[in-house]
């Protein structure tokens, strides 16, 4: 599935795009940096309530298809301009990591 239709169908809010057509392959949900480096797999959408300018190079690593920053948590403003600087896809939702990914499990992400 691309990003953009999982964007559309749950209204997320784009603080960054940098490729939208990306497919979605799959979905990793964490907070701890080194487990998402560890076990985060390519194309994964990365689901966490961090919002400081590691998620970035986190993102970067594990070549994820977008992070999503959940329960409309705080991005900071190096953040955004790490993820405009590295084309990563940086997304916000009022939901929960377990809300997200009770709807993934439905869209078969």
């Amino acid at each position: 599935m691309q990003l953009k239709e999982i964007i559309n169908k749950l209204d997320l809010e784009i603080l960054n795009e940098a490729d939208l057509d990306t497919q979605v392959k799959g979905c990793y949900i964490g907070d701890l940096l080194s487990n998402v480096m560890a076990k985060a797999k390519e194309g994964d959408l990365w689901v966490t309530i961090q919002g400081h300018q590691n998620i970035i190079a986190v993102a970067l690593l594990a070549d994820a298809a977008a992070v999503i920053v959940a329960e409309d948590s705080e991005v900071d403003e190096k953040s955004l301009q790490r993820a405009k600087e590295k084309e990563v896809n940086l997304l916000r939702s009022e939901l929960s990591a377990y809300e997200l990914a009770q709807i993934f499990n439905k869209m078969g992400v």
